[in-house]
């Protein structure tokens, strides 16, 4: 390995399962982008203190108690009180995930950066391409309910029409022949 060069042992798509959804924005916690980027969550979490005018409230936010709770229950993460984490973690956005490379100014920082960039990519091509599929198939799914009234319309007439041919006492018949009612005529 040459100097100063630095080996990716981190795949995009590790990034990419790693990046969730809370509060309708796409985020990596601080302890995944600490492991992306080879340092500790503490010292990841403090370098981002001492740059907090790097970092507006659209570049990260602390996740609530409850949203923490959730997030153990659905991703068991370590529990309170068991050597897991006192405090809820920071969630960073793709902007603030960036700005935390170049707070750490590390050479793995900055190169993973480029990974964590690509990683968001790929999931807003992937959501892209879902939401056209679903439109397509919203699409897909109107045009044969629409087909389907239609046919499930004429079965019915083909059905009522079948019982009324079983059942021919269900209307008055006709008599047969030629009848006259004399009674008009008087």
């Amino acid at each position: 390995m040459a100097e100063g060069k630095v080996t990716v042992t981190v795949p995009l798509e590790h990034i990419t399962r790693n990046i969730l959804v809370l509060r309708g924005q796409k985020v990596l916690l601080d302890s995944d982008l600490a492991t992306i980027y080879g340092v500790t969550t503490a010292r990841l979490n403090e370098a981002v203190k001492r740059n907090a005018e790097r970092f507006p409230e659209d570049f990260m936010f602390r996740l609530t108690g409850e949203e923490y709770a959730t997030l153990i229950s659905q991703i068991a993460t370590s529990k309170p009180g068991r050597g897991g984490r006192r405090k809820p973690p920071w969630a960073f956005t793709e902007h603030g995930a960036i700005q935390a490379a170049n707070v750490l100014n590390s050479s793995r920082a900055i190169m993973m950066g480029v990974y964590v960039v690509r990683a968001f990519v790929q999931l807003r091509e992937l959501l892209a391409s879902n939401k056209e599929l679903a439109h397509r198939f919203d699409e897909l799914e109107a045009r044969l309910t629409k087909r389907l009234v239609a046919h499930d319309q004429a079965i019915a007439a083909i059905l009522s029409a079948i019982r009324h041919l079983m059942n021919p006492r269900a209307t008055p018949h006709r008599p047969i022949g030629f009848t006259a009612n004399l009674e008009d005529e008087q």
